[in-house]
This record gives C-alpha cells, sequence and structure tokens, in this order.
C-alpha cells in the first residue's frame, strides 16, 4: 500500500497533533488506517463501508453500552 493516495478529511487540520483515520483505493479495495500508525491499515470492499458510513450518519450507532 506504499504506492496508494491516502487521504483524509480537510477537517481534521494541518497540525502534528491532528491525527485522525486516513482512506485510500486501490486494486478495488478501500484502505483504512491511523495517521498515528500509517504502517497498520485495514482493507474492505466499497459497498461494506459505504453502508457502514451509512448507518453511522443515520445514528444506528449512537446508544450507550
Amino acid at each position: 500500500m506504499h504506492q496508494a493516495r491516502w487521504r483524509k478529511s480537510s477537517f481534521s487540520g494541518t497540525g502534528p497533533d491532528n491525527n485522525c483515520l486516513e482512506l485510500a483505493a486501490a486494486n478495488g479495495a478501500i484502505h483504512l488506517r491511523e495517521s498515528e500508525a500509517p504502517g497498520t491499515a485495514i482493507r474492505t470492499a466499497p459497498r461494506p463501508l459505504a453502508a457502514f458510513i451509512r448507518a453511522a450518519k443515520a445514528g444506528e450507532f449512537d446508544h450507550l453500552w
């Protein structure tokens, strides 16, 4: 994944303490990593990630444990 173009939200800022989730698309998959630990990444397909994002936006995970 070294050739991938990693992207992060423009809301994350540019300072050294502005860690966030970064995404890259490569080989038909979406790769995600934490900017604090760029050596570790996970991979998913576009559809499951889109479903997760829709669910998060709809508040499906907004409950107390």
